[in-house]
């Protein structure tokens, strides 16, 4: 069951189920290297040391020029958060897991921020958007799978 919340391009968030463990998803989110296997509109994705808030990486996406990244929050197990830089803003992203009735369920929030967020969202956010449901689809299959 995956729900997308919030109908701006500006905030907007998607969350599934799966039966596989919280471990899992967070052992799928926290291996950067690895996004492009569940990431559809990325190429690359690298981080310059441990999973760990203040570390920083480098995304190439599909389309467009390579960005960096900066972790800001990691709370092991359940959350994290990072951010990278848009024109006078930023393009945050929050993913969480939660354990409900044996079922682990698992968010992925994405906002920009600034003076531009209205050009990004309408630019950007809403192909991540439609593109959210596929992801958390893939990331489920990959957790169940292992």
């Amino acid at each position: 069951m995956t729900t997308l919340a919030q109908t701006s391009n500006v905030h907007f968030s998607c969350t599934d189920s799966t039966t596989a463990v919280p471990e899992k998803i967070w052992q799928i989110w926290t291996d950067v290297e690895n996004w492009k296997q569940w990431d559809k509109g990325l190429q690359l994705a690298s981080i310059d040391g441990d999973f760990a808030a203040g570390t920083k990486g480098k995304l190439l996406p599909d389309k467009g020029p390579a960005a960096r990244f900066i972790i800001t929050a990691v709370h092991p197990g359940s959350a994290y958060t990072f951010k990278t830089k848009i024109p006078l803003g930023w393009l945050v992203i929050t993913r969480t897991l939660k354990v409900i009735d044996n079922r682990t369920f698992f968010t992925h929030e994405v906002q920009f921020t600034g003076l531009l967020k209205n050009i990004f969202g309408r630019q950007l956010g809403r192909k991540y958007r439609a593109m959210l449901p596929e992801v958390l689809h893939a990331i489920k299959k990959l957790a169940e799978a292992g």
